[in-house]
C-alpha cells in the first residue's frame, strides 16, 4: 500500500473490533478508526472516582493519624486519583509527609512514575507488573506486625493481598475508584452476541474486571459456551497484560498479550496482528481481496456486503479459485434449505461487488473466484 507523507497507513480497513474499556477508550478507538477499523464500543464495567467519597477521605484522614510502615501502590492512576482527591480536601501534604517517612512499594512502572512524580522514592518496584509480586517480597522479608496501607485497585483484592494478612501484618486498604456495572448493558449483550457469532474480527481488554464482566453477562444471557468458543477461534481475544489475561486464561482463551503492557503496546501488536491475518487473502485479477468478520476489501475498496453475500464469497475465497457446487455453498447460508437460495445469493453478491466477474460461473457445476 502507497501513502504520502502525514498518512496514516490504512491497515485496518474493513476490519471490527470490539472495545470493552471505560476509561482511555476514546484514545483506543480513534486510533483504530484511523487506521479504517470499525469499532464496537461496549463498557462491560464504569470506573467511578471516589474524589469526593466520604469513605476515602475517612480512610485518608485515617492513614495520616496513623501513619504505616509500609505503603503499597498498586495503580499509578489511584495514587494520582488519591493525591488530587487529599489535595481537595487540604490533606495532600500530610499525606505525603506520611508516606515519605514510609518504605513505599510499587506494583510495576507506572505506578513507580506517579510515585516519583509526587516527590517519594520507592524502595522496591515489581518487575512482573503484579500486585502478587510485591506481596510475595513483602511476605518473604518477614512482616509480622508491620502495618501496611495498599492502595486498592478497584478489583477484588482480598485474594492477593491474603498473604500479607496470613503473615501477620496488619492490613488497611484504601479505595480510590469503584467498579460499578455497565451503562448500557443492552450493548454489552450485542457484543457478547457478535463475538459467539464471530462478526468480530477482535475484541480487546485492559483489565480483568472488565473481562470477567462480559463473562458474566454471557452467562446471564445463556451464551456463554457460545462466547468462549468464538474467543477460543475465531475471534482474536487481546489484553493489556497477564493480570487482565487470567480470567480469559480461566476459560481456555489464550489472548493476545503485547511484549509491554500498555495501552500504545496493545493497538500495535493487536494492528500487526489483524494486518498479517485476515480471514482470507486471495490475489485476483480485479485486486488483492481480504475477507474479514463483517465484510470483504478488494484492491483496498471497502466492500458493503450482506451477511448471506459475504459468507458465500469467505467461501469462495477459502477455495482459492476451485469450483464449489450449489451443495457446497449451501451450508454457508444460515436457516436455508433450498438450493435456488445459493443462487439468488450469488446473484446478489455479483451485484455488490465492482467487478461482477470476480466470481464465475462454471456450467453444470458451479462457481468459483476468479483468481490470478
Amino acid at each position: 500500500m502507497t501513502t504520502t507523507a502525514g498518512t496514516e497507513i490504512r491497515q485496518l480497513l474493513g476490519v471490527t473490533i470490539g472495545v470493552t474499556s471505560d476509561r482511555r477508550s476514546g484514545d483506543m478507538i480513534a486510533t483504530f478508526e484511523r487506521k479504517g477499523a470499525r469499532v464496537v464500543h461496549a463498557p462491560t464495567m464504569r470506573i467511578v472516582p471516589l474524589a469526593e467519597d466520604d469513605q476515602l477521605l475517612a480512610e485518608t484522614r485515617d492513614v495520616i493519624a496513623d501513619p504505616p510502615e509500609v505503603v503499597l501502590v498498586t495503580t499509578g492512576i489511584g495514587l494520582r486519583g488519591w493525591v488530587e482527591a487529599a489535595d481537595a480536601a487540604g490533606l495532600a501534604a500530610p499525606l505525603l509527609e506520611v508516606m515519605a517517612r514510609a518504605r513505599v512499594v510499587a506494583r510495576g512502572p507506572k505506578a513507580t512514575g506517579v510515585i516519583r512524580a509526587n516527590g517519594l522514592r520507592e524502595a522496591w518496584s515489581a518487575a512482573s507488573e503484579q500486585t502478587a509480586e510485591a506481596v510475595e517480597r513483602l511476605v518473604a522479608e518477614g512482616i509480622e506486625g508491620t502495618s501496611i496501607v495498599v492502595q486498592l485497585h478497584g478489583a477484588a483484592d482480598e485474594a492477593v493481598l491474603a498473604p500479607l494478612v496470613a503473615a501477620g501484618a496488619k492490613v488497611r486498604g484504601v479505595s480510590v475508584y469503584r467498579w460499578l456495572p455497565p451503562a448500557d448493558p443492552g450493548a454489552v449483550d450485542r457484543l457478547v452476541d457478535l463475538i459467539a457469532e464471530r462478526r468480530l474480527d477482535a475484541v480487546t481488554f485492559t483489565s480483568a474486571p472488565g473481562a470477567v464482566a462480559l463473562l458474566e453477562a454471557a452467562k446471564v444471557s445463556g451464551r456463554h459456551d457460545d462466547l468462549v468458543a468464538g474467543m477460543r477461534d475465531g475471534v482474536v481475544t487481546c489484553a493489556v497484560g497477564d493480570v487482565t489475561a487470567e480470567p480469559l486464561r480461566a476459560e481456555g482463551i489464550d489472548p493476545l498479550i503485547p511484549d509491554r503492557w500498555r495501552l500504545g503496546a496493545l493497538l500495535r501488536t493487536l494492528t500487526a496482528h489483524l494486518a498479517e491475518h485476515p480471514l482470507a487473502c486471495v490475489a485476483t485479477p480485479h485486486g488483492r481481496l481480504v475477507l474479514r468478520a463483517q465484510s470483504a476489501v478488494l484492491d483496498e475498496e471497502v466492500l458493503e456486503l450482506t451477511p448471506g453475500p459475504l459468507a458465500v464469497l469467505r467461501r469462495l475465497a477459502d477455495a482459492r479459485g476451485a469450483v464449489l457446487s450449489r451443495e457446497d455453498l449451501l451450508p454457508a447460508l444460515s436457516g436455508a434449505n433450498d438450493l435456488h437460495a445459493v443462487e439468488v445469493t450469488v446473484a446478489r453478491l455479483r451485484t455488490a461487488l465492482p467487478e461482477a466477474g470476480l466470481v464465475k460461473t462454471v456450467v453444470k457445476r458451479g462457481y468459483r473466484l476468479d483468481v490470478s
